[in-house]
């Protein structure tokens, strides 16, 4: 053991790759079009069906428009990155796995740490999300849950636990285990279904848009444009996600990129017409509403047609829960492949390899947060973690070029020296602009894990039973 020096102590390229192979490695069955589908199905849910009203009403006009391409090309700049990280390194665990062989092991385990809440967090306050709309949708057939399953624990209004949220962890993780090939394909399904409808509402609208309503077309200048793409930049970060499943991918060096960067790309054009259409229909100034999307249509008398916005959001949702719970597995199931958890969580079944404990373990921290704690104020969490594996991913880029030019790069970001830097600076100012009861769940989450990290991790890790290893 020598000290300091062991906390930084890094995992080769070889021996990472290595790992994904034989019995230790996930089943390589995902193409290009699964991984832009796993992205879509990440981003476009509440932020398309809610957000773009939010934006529109409260900071950019009809200029949101303005405010999703910004946002967008900000998110691009990580989205390079993160395809760089993907062609090279086909492992699961995203910035966890990449951090490992450019930072070592304490920064590596902060990071999984970090990805832990992210995911965690993001799949309770999904799945809280789904059960509101799921109760909104049957009453409009006469249905009513009684108030003390209707949500999280709030003694004050009566509701002690969320059953709904817990009935659609349950079928999702049931899901994920039957295998990532099963699963997929069940994805691909709910977001094609979510483009159409999408697509429905587009066309549809088109037929009412008129231009008189994106006249102001910047009511509250640029600085308006710029606070709702600070706001719409969140609307676009489960693309993350995606890097998650390059170990199941058949053709990673080619296809990782094309998944993540296609993925955005829909997105960004499903977000930009949307909210074309969307603010041409009706005053931006009516558009602070929950339901934007399906409110506008009610507006031109469509009702029919926004009865399916209603079913697209609901499956909108839906696949943003499948691909954070997807991600968090995997991220367990890295993690516990490293000895960093209990080693048992890696554990795979012959027939699917599957990680069982891995996404029994999602599906039981999802369940418990999602039906019991109300997560309002902890949802920024959510974001604060994600900017930050923004962050060390895109210096890693960097450092990895001067350290390791020698490596062969699929893909590579154009302008090494100029994108990471914008993609830092973006979400830093992101970061900064987090309220202090954030930054100091935040602290206090890091704080915990380091305590965990010295008591186990350090001493259990792959590395440290002697595997291979640079330093």
């Amino acid at each position: 053991m020598n000290g300091l020096q062991d906390l930084f102590r890094k995992k080769t390229m070889d021996f990472t790759i290595h790992q994904t192979s034989g019995s230790s490695g996930l089943q390589k069955a995902l193409g290009a079009f699964d991984l832009t589908m796993l992205g879509v199905g990440a981003v476009i849910g509440t932020g398309i069906f809610v957000m773009t009203g939010v934006v529109a009403a409260q900071y950019s006009g009809p200029a949101i428009i303005l405010s999703f391409i910004l946002s967008g090309i900000a998110c691009a700049f990580a989205a390079l990155c993160y395809a760089e990280f993907a062609s090279m390194i086909p492992a699961s665990g995203s910035a966890y796995t990449y951090s490992y062989t450019v930072f070592g092991e304490l920064v590596a385990w902060i990071l999984g740490w970090d990805l832990i809440l992210e995911y965690g967090l993001a799949c309770s306050v999904v799945a809280s999300g789904w059960s509101a709309y799921f109760q909104e949708l049957m009453k409009g057939f006469g249905l009513h849950l009684p108030t003390v399953i209707s949500a999280a624990l709030d003694p004050a209004k009566g509701t002690y636990v969320d059953v709904m949220a817990t009935v659609i962890v349950a079928i999702l993780s049931a899901v994920l285990l039957c295998g990532v090939k099963e699963s997929s394909r069940i994805n691909d399904i709910m977001v094609l279904i979510k483009i159409g409808v999408v697509l429905l509402f587009v066309v549809v609208g088109a037929f009412y848009v008129k231009p008189s309503n994106w006249t102001p077309f910047m009511p509250y200048g640029f600085g308006g444009v710029v606070q709702g793409a600070s706001t719409a930049f969140l609307a676009y970060i489960g693309f993350d996600a995606v890097s998650s499943a390059s170990e199941e991918v058949r053709n990673p060096q080619r296809d990782m990129p094309i998944g993540i960067l296609s993925a955005l790309g829909v997105c960004m054009v499903l977000y930009i017409s949307v909210s074309i259409v969307l603010t041409g229909m009706v005053p931006y100034t009516k558009l602070n509403v929950g339901d934007p999307v399906a409110f506008a249509l009610r507006f031109v008398h469509q009702d029919w047609v926004a009865g399916f916005v209603s079913l697209g959001a609901i499956l909108g949702i839906t696949t943003v829960l499948f691909v954070m719970m997807y991600g968090q597995t995997r991220l367990f199931f890295a993690i516990g492949r490293d000895g960093l958890l209990p080693r048992a969580i890696a554990k795979l079944t012959k027939k699917t390899k599957t990680p069982v404990l891995s996404i029994l373990l999602t599906w039981l921290m999802a369940t418990v947060f999602s039906a019991l704690v109300p997560l309002d104020e902890l949802a920024e969490l959510v974001n604060i973690g994600t900017l930050f594996a923004f962050i060390v991913v895109s210096i890693g880029v960097v450092v990895l070029r001067v350290k390791r030019p020698d490596v062969e790069r699929k893909f590579k970001v154009p302008f090494v020296y100029v994108i990471p830097f914008l993609s830092v600076l973006a979400c830093g100012f992101l970061m900064v602009n987090l309220s202090g009861q954030t930054w100091l769940r935040f602290l206090i989450w890091f704080a915990v894990g380091l305590v965990i990290y010295l008591l186990f991790g350090f001493r259990n890790s792959v590395l440290a039973k002697g595997q291979e290893m640079e330093r």
